[in-house]
């Protein structure tokens, strides 16, 4: 099963690059560095043997910074690698670990991109985050007995329907696995299902209840606010299709709240200017945050067009929509906006955080609406019950804080499992 999977993807290769090209229409980045994607790269290879980090993008790069912090901490001597596949998570990556750190892009999943890789660092250890299971890695791993650990894992139905469809493949990837650290024991027993030893399975809980708030960004954010004098809600990491939906709920919540300032966040930076042009198209007052413009009385809509600043964008706001949620594609990071103490609310689509939601839902910290119609509703409810959003806040922090604790119980599972396994 391996080795058709293998051929598929060696044939797929000009379609992907084809679409890395394309893709860097918007973003010119995704055209450079190609052969970092093959597992080529300008410099020697190392003698000394590295522990790797994979963090696809900028949510995995933000929850796996405390575990690398603290690894790194114990571990000085020991040289690190991030990974990641996208532009993105690179340059969050080189803005907060700096030169502290190696950076590359993980190599595509052919056998002789993955043997340069590992010849080129030579890993102690991998370590992959979620749901990152690549077969030629695995394999390698395994070959070279190099311990390679998930932490963070998460399997959500939807997932292991799909990965049922490869039986096969699944089992022989998770069988590689030295250890699967799990969210939830949900989770977990997915894996098991799937093919994965029992004994190589840990609960763990999420890294990403561990965010480390940017006090000084919040506080900024704040005394902004404050000087407005006028409520705010946030539509935070949006994905496409959903920016439309937003200003229509903005457009109906106007009528009722003439005074009401949206901050819209899309999740990726290529549509930054796609939603600040949809907005000016819908008749509303629109500028973007790295224009450093102004916002005035008459202003409808904010476009939060910069990488890193969640934190600070949270801090303007009363009201917190989480996108991804309204679309299929499953939720976005909505532990930021609870550790931060802002009602969340969301649409239906919630599998990426079902776990975080079912916690938030229950302690009445969390929201779910149907469609924009819903979301304007309640958003209007919340915004004239300062009871009821302080209750909500209240509700958010206390389920965060009872989740912490994640990070060191990770890297006690990477050092049980690799150093002295």
């Amino acid at each position: 099963m391996r080795i058709l999977y293998t051929f598929l993807t060696f044939l797929a290769l000009p379609l992907i690059f084809a679409r890395l090209w394309w893709r860097g229409r918007r973003n010119p980045d995704y055209r450079l560095r190609w052969g970092e994607r093959l597992g080529r790269y300008h410099r020697p290879a190392s003698t000394e043997r590295h522990a790797v980090f994979h963090a696809v993008s900028v949510g995995e790069v933000h929850a796996i910074l405390p575990l690398l912090e603290a690894f790194m901490q114990k571990h000085p001597q020991v040289p690190v690698v991030v990974t990641t596949t996208t532009p993105t998570g690179s340059a969050r990556v080189r803005l907060l670990l700096d030169k502290r750190v190696q950076h590359v892009y993980l190599p595509y999943d052919l056998p002789g991109c993955v043997g340069r890789f590992m010849h080129q660092f030579n890993p102690l250890l991998i370590v992959l985050m979620e749901t990152e299971l690549w077969p030629n890695l695995l394999y390698r791993c395994q070959q070279d007995q190099c311990p390679a650990l998930l932490v963070n894992a998460r399997l959500s139905r939807k997932s292991m329907a799909s990965y049922q469809r490869i039986a096969g493949l699944a089992r022989a990837m998770l069988q590689q696995l030295t250890l699967v650290s799990a969210q939830t024991r949900a989770d977990g027993e997915r894996f098991v299902q799937l093919g994965l030893r029992p004994g190589r399975l840990v609960v763990a809980g999420s890294l990403k209840f561990d965010v480390e708030i940017q006090s000084e960004k919040l506080a900024t954010a704040r005394a902004i606010k404050a000087g407005w004098q006028r409520p705010v809600w946030i539509a935070a990491s949006t994905r496409d299709g959903e920016d439309a939906l937003v200003l229509a709920a903005h457009k109906q919540l106007l009528a009722r709240i003439p005074d009401l300032l949206l901050v819209l966040v899309p999740r990726h930076p290529e549509r930054f200017r796609l939603a600040h042009e949809l907005a000016i198209a819908r008749g509303m007052k629109c500028v973007k945050h790295s224009g450093q413009e102004l916002v005035t009385n008459e202003t409808n809509v904010l476009v939060g067009d910069s990488l890193g600043d969640m934190h600070f964008y949270y801090g303007l706001a009363d009201v917190a929509f989480v996108g991804g949620s309204l679309v299929p594609t499953g939720c976005q990071n909505i532990i930021e906006a609870a550790a931060i103490g802002l009602p969340v609310i969301t649409g239906p689509s919630l599998f990426n955080f079902q776990a975080a939601s079912d916690a938030l839902q229950a302690a009445g910290a969390m929201r779910v609406v149907a469609d924009a119609g819903e979301l304007g509703q309640l958003v209007v409810e919340l915004l004239q019950n300062p009871e009821r959003r302080l209750a909500m806040a209240q509700q958010a922090r206390a389920v965060v804080a009872a989740n912490l604790g994640a990070t060191m119980r990770t890297l006690e599972v990477i050092e049980r499992y690799s150093f002295n396994h």
